[in-house]
């Protein structure tokens, strides 16, 4: 199943985000989903970093809610409003 992840930043941690985005890159190679697609969301200004979106290939749900748990931006308080939804995808 296909899931559409997309959570923003709690204000001012951008300075933590930077700090810690080896480490959270390292935990997507092994967190245990596929991402098929993912990135920061931008502010207006194109370069200051607000959020996070992954496109996540999961057995269910509950598999893509353990990945964003053990995520260090999830542990130091960096990631804030989340929404998960299924998500369809129509090729052509």
């Amino acid at each position: 199943m296909l899931y559409c992840l997309h959570i923003l930043d709690k204000p001012g941690r951008v300075e933590t985000r930077k700090r810690l985005v080896e480490e959270h890159r390292a935990y997507q190679r092994e967190c245990g989903v596929e991402i098929v697609m993912s990135g920061p969301l931008l502010a207006e200004d194109g370069e200051t970093m607000i959020g996070s979106m992954f496109l996540i290939e999961a057995g269910g749900k509950e598999d893509v809610e353990a990945f964003v748990a053990g995520d260090p931006f999830k542990q130091n308080d960096v990631w804030g409003e989340a929404r998960l939804t299924r998500f369809f995808r129509r090729h052509g």
